[in-house]
């Protein structure tokens, strides 16, 4: 019995990985629109980039040397990996500069402000979010149904959480590439011998 089970079990598991590139192209799908955002932001605030990588940290911003330069190699490195992970094109490569880029955000912007990325009931500035919606109800209601007709607001905290899920995805993109079929990166080997004798070698040497 527990032959065919493991058997069986070996089989399902076969089956699945035949499928693995369904899950690198949601990891892309879903970095997408998020690198997107962040890109965006930068070209066309480029100037405020610069001046916030500029300002000391006493003041809210990042306090950094270079900040000209170090802003137009973030902004690079968003765009470029906007390009290359919507097309599965050099994924292994653009990964490690992504994560470079989301490691040094990580640290310098979101890892004082601790795990979550939203602030949880428990913490005072959910507190006194919740007053105040508690206090308009009482007083105006109409504005606090105008408030809360779409969704309950809520406080950021600003954490490492949404930070640390996109380099987790990031990193599964260095180790496995863009996936298979729908990545440039696939019909690359298949087309140019280059990249095809490099698969070959390195399927030979593991």
């Amino acid at each position: 019995m527990w032959i065919n089970v493991i058997s069986w079990y070996k089989l399902v598991i076969s089956k699945i990985k035949k499928a693995d590139f369904i899950a690198l192209l949601l990891i892309r799908l879903f970095l997408i629109p998020v690198i997107f955002a962040g890109a965006h932001s930068k070209v066309m605030g480029f100037s405020g980039t610069v001046a916030w990588f500029a300002q000391p940290t006493a003041e809210g911003g990042l306090g950094l040397p270079f900040p000209w330069l170090l802003a137009f190699l973030a902004t690079s490195t968003e765009v470029l990996g906007l390009i290359c992970i919507t097309l599965g094109l050099f994924t292994r490569i653009i990964a490690i500069p992504m994560i470079v880029v989301m490691s040094v955000a990580s640290l310098m912007v979101h890892w004082s402000h601790g795990w979550l990325a939203i602030a949880s009931n428990s913490m005072e500035s959910s507190q006194r979010m919740t007053a105040f919606l508690q206090w308009l109800m009482e007083n105006f209601p109409g504005r606090y149904n105008y408030i809360t007709q779409l969704g309950d607001p809520i406080i950021l905290n600003n954490g490492i959480e949404f930070s640390a899920t996109y380099f987790i995805m990031l990193l599964v993109l260095l180790i496995y590439g863009g996936g298979k079929y729908v990545s440039v990166d696939y019909w690359l080997t298949k087309v140019t011998p280059v990249w095809r004798n490099q698969k070959s070698n390195t399927a030979l040497k593991s």
